[in-house]
């Protein structure tokens, strides 16, 4: 996939938001000088698919708290979902699904889906009552059986575009 650069990101910043290694993001961008990126530039972020070739799209409404779920721009569904609270908030913006971590432990429930932020992600929860709320540290918490279910129906490379 092409990830373009954003005002103020660096070329290592852009390696640790997909997971991968200084030296891997480099060696898929021979022609790139990673001291004289520009914003608007395309960087080539190897081992994802390009976001337009899968036909599925994930849209997050922190003000609804709702996740809605589109295959080939047609809504199929709408998770209830938890979201950061004032002082950790989700973040706003257009990102990918990079991996995902079945069964991670503790608070992410049974399963995490990384997104191309670090540190923020999809995940379960280990307390259910949290859904509907702003309490996470800026993540987006599902149910753990919609958290499957979305993880099975979307793969790595997905769009997921959280707004206000």
């Amino acid at each position: 996939m092409i990830h373009l650069v954003k005002s103020g990101e660096t070329f290592a910043e852009i390696a640790m938001n997909y997971r991968l290694s200084l030296q891997s993001l480099l060696q898929a961008n021979p022609t790139i000088r990673p001291d004289q990126i520009k914003p608007g530039q395309p960087v080539y972020i190897p081992g994802l698919p390009n976001p337009q070739s899968i036909p599925y799209k994930v849209d997050v409404s922190i003000q609804e708290r709702k996740l809605r779920l589109y295959k080939h721009n047609i809504l199929i569904k709408t998770y209830p979902i938890a979201v950061g609270a004032i002082l950790s908030q989700t973040p706003v913006g257009q990102y990918v699904i990079v991996n995902r971590a079945p069964n991670p432990g503790g608070p992410f429930g049974a399963m995490w889906l990384s997104l191309s932020k670090l540190h923020y992600g999809i995940h379960g929860t280990n307390n259910p009552s949290s859904i509907g709320k702003a309490v996470s540290k800026g993540c987006i918490r599902m149910f753990n059986q919609d958290v499957l279910e979305l993880s099975s129906m979307v793969p790595n490379g997905t769009e997921v575009f959280i707004h206000p």
